[in-house]
């Protein structure tokens, strides 16, 4: 589903957010079977944490494009695993907390039933192997933290890691792939705050983050969370939407450059 949800992506950008139903089934049928038709891949899109909406009966909408990010539920996640590669190694614990507003409003936090710990994992996190006893099943907890994602964007430190992770094993389970949008704190920190290194342990430190303990991933999990509202605190007046901050925070100097500048003369003109 990854290439529907890009191609989908760059398209709603190229048309401020708005598509009508021909340009939806365009994009759509490409991606659909002998079983499925376009309504079916929407409602696939949905259930995958896609951001989209139908508007009316004609016009399509990705919501990212017309949330202001100030009102935009953010989910932000780590996750405990027990090796770094998804089809030898699983998730072994999972910490999310639901932002809107600047405030927590919701949070998640599960041990997953696993068999095998390594020694070198439980000096890591501090997780023993009985800890994960009696756990919800691998298909249980991700059941569940894909109903508690919702459509929210996906937020994490070093993003592609736990995305790329957690969407192997939603796809491993037939839970469909992770449509929703993703936004990295170390891509977003390096583009708004002065950091020596930006790896979380020491921003925790730099930032003076209270935190339980780190290699934790519901604690790890808030700190993440504070780093997002330390970045959020100093972005450029043009970024209002949620489509605006993820575009930024994967922008180049030269982009963020210019939309400086466009945002200036249209500054200058409401004078």
């Amino acid at each position: 589903m990854q290439k529907v949800f890009d191609e989908l992506t760059t398209a709603f950008r190229k048309y401020n957010g708005v598509l009508s139903k021909e340009q939806y089934k365009h994009i759509a049928i490409k991606y659909t079977t002998l079983l499925e038709d376009s309504d079916t891949i929407f409602i696939l899109l949905q259930a995958s944490g896609y951001p989209i909406e139908q508007f009316d009966d004609e016009i399509y909408r990705l919501k990212t494009c017309f949330t202001p990010y100030e009102k935009q539920k953010f989910c932000v996640i780590d996750i405990e695993t027990n090796g770094s590669k998804p089809g030898t190694s699983q998730v072994i614990e999972i910490g999310a907390v639901m932002l809107q507003n600047g405030e927590v409003i919701d949070s998640f936090e599960t041990f997953v039933e696993c068999a095998f710990l390594p020694e070198y994992i439980t000096k890591i996190t501090g997780i023993e192997p009985t800890d994960l006893i009696g756990a919800p099943s691998r298909r249980e907890a991700l059941t569940k933290l894909r109903h508690f994602m919702g459509d929210a964007v996906f937020v994490a430190h070093n993003a592609n890691f736990d995305y790329g992770f957690l969407n192997a094993s939603f796809d491993r389970f037939g839970l469909g792939g992770i449509g929703n949008p993703k936004l990295c704190t170390i891509d977003l920190a390096r583009r708004t705050f002065e950091s020596e290194r930006y790896g979380l342990a020491y921003l925790i430190d730099s930032l003076e983050i209270e935190t339980a303990t780190h290699h934790r991933a519901y604690s790890d999990a808030v700190c993440a969370a504070k780093v997002m509202e330390k970045s959020l605190e100093t972005l450029p007046e043009y970024v209002k939407s949620t489509d605006d901050l993820l575009r930024f925070s994967i922008s180049s100097k030269k982009e963020r450059r210019m939309s400086n500048e466009k945002s200036e003369i249209k500054n200058k003109k409401n004078i």
